[in-house]
């Protein structure tokens, strides 16, 4: 295919209005992230009915699987922020040389996180609770979603690139089709239905990377049959200097940020695991009942980012602030539906993991109150991404550091000393009324930058 017709293909993210165009771009990734969302949530349901310990076990993992997806996704970041710049300033050579290194970054990922699985999986386990049966559940889940981390390493890479280049319609395709991959294997393995084996934790994990693999399959697929703007070579996949640099200038900052949550995650389970273990099982319910919510989110993010980015590489500030106008808006309207959800019906949704009346006790003021920080969690998560795809991912990673290292942390640790389990919960919104002013500093001060 001719530069000629990439440049017209690509030309929507130049002229299509934006309110428009970001819905064009992210509707397709919003479903497939609530899709995404709502297979984690039944992967706990069924793991519930296991036990509240294996519940426990998996929240105690999930920290280590969200690391593994800080690191896919914060490569892809900052594959995507290249990539969709050197489109928009016309530099295709740099934006397929930008697509081959994002395959070879998957396999590097994916070997370090073997390595994780092997060695480090235990002792991680154990700086959390020292219950055995919970980190015995809680190992062999995470050294098999360790071990066969390729499945997301590469579906991340792939549906980035279909992202960076306008093809977000095949993204859902592929989440969606491992997602309900997903949802179909979880009972069928953990009770061992229609002759299959009863595998109970080892087959949540199973279900979890099986459904990745199938969705990294169809991404590649999409990207070799219907992505025209890049094309693959094992011979173009060795990284340059110079685009790892780029790529990394903006995944650093994102990796770290996410990261920064993976620790904050381990040091609320410690702080809980001095009140009971059901604390733990509530923190971890709410974090895939919340995913339901912020996902969507990352998704319109995943949207935004490839406009921002392509309008920063065409100079066109006027459309890169009415993106993120749009973004802002679409963002916070999402969260007052989850607000309202959270302060309505804590309850029913405690019972989707098959809620004790302790885990009732504890966990329906922890919805409550902790829900709170959505009011403006909407606009923090927009302008951490609008940071990234205009190339400042180090103002993401200063946001985050301070609402979770200086802030959440301490104000958490600090109530915990007063005994007063409902009281930590407070810990969130605080941190996040903090991270909103430091946001609405940093938007500020590179808008005006934008000088073109």
């Amino acid at each position: 295919m001719s530069e000629n017709t990439i440049t017209v293909k690509e030309n929507k993210m130049g002229v299509m209005p934006t309110g428009k165009l970001l819905l064009t771009m992210s509707l397709p990734m919003m479903i497939a992230m609530m899709i995404q969302a709502l297979y984690n949530i039944v992967d706990s349901i069924f793991v519930a009915k296991i036990s509240e310990n294996a519940l426990s076990a998996v929240s105690l993992a999930f920290p280590m699987q969200n690391f593994m997806i800080a690191v896919a996704t914060g490569t892809g970041v900052g594959v995507n922020a290249l990539l969709s710049k050197s489109l928009g300033a016309q530099r295709f050579k740099i934006a397929n040389k930008t697509a081959n290194t994002c395959i070879f970054l998957a396999l590097m990922n994916w070997l370090l996180f073997i390595f994780v699985g092997f060695f480090i999986a235990v002792p991680f386990l154990h700086g959390q609770t020292n219950v055995a049966e919970i980190i015995d559940y809680g190992t062999i889940y995470l050294r098999i979603c360790c071990f066969a981390s390729l499945g997301i390493h590469a579906e991340i890479a792939l549906e980035r690139l279909l992202q960076a280049t306008g093809c977000t319609v095949y993204t859902l395709v592929t989440q969606a089709t491992g997602a309900i991959i997903n949802i179909i294997l979880d009972p069928i393995l953990i009770f061992g239905l229609w002759g299959f084996p009863k595998m109970g934790v080892v087959g949540a994990a199973v279900a979890t990377v099986s459904g990745q693999f199938v969705a990294a399959g169809l991404a590649l697929y999409f990207n070799l049959r219907k992505n025209h703007s890049i094309r693959f070579s094992v011979k173009n996949m060795l990284p340059t200097k110079f685009i790892l640099g780029s790529i990394y200038k903006v995944a650093i900052p994102s990796i770290l940020m996410v990261s920064i949550g993976s620790a904050t995650m381990f040091f609320i389970n410690r702080i809980l695991s001095t009140f009971t273990t059901t604390a733990i099982a509530v923190f971890g319910g709410y974090f895939k009942l919340q995913s339901f919510i912020f996902m969507p989110i990352f998704g319109l993010n995943n949207g935004m980012v490839p406009i921002v980015a392509y309008n920063y590489g065409a100079r066109n500030r006027k459309r890169i602030i009415s993106t993120i106008r749009y973004a802002m808006i679409y963002a916070s309207c999402i969260m007052l539906v989850g607000l309202l959800v959270f302060q309505l019906i804590p309850d029913k949704l405690l019972l989707l993991f098959d809620a004790s009346a302790d885990m009732l006790d504890i966990g329906i003021p922890a919805l409550r109150i902790i829900s709170l920080s959505f009011i403006l969690a909407g606009f923090n998560i927009v302008g951490a991404s609008v940071f990234q795809a205009l190339g400042n991912g180090v103002y993401s990673l200063l946001m985050s550091a301070i609402r979770q290292i200086l802030v959440l942390l301490p104000v958490a640790y600090l109530i915990a000393q007063t005994g007063i389990l409902n009281a930590i919960w407070l810990a969130f919104p605080i941190a996040e009324v903090v991270a909103a002013v430091v946001c609405g500093l940093y938007l500020r001060k590179i808008t005006k930058r934008m000088d073109f």
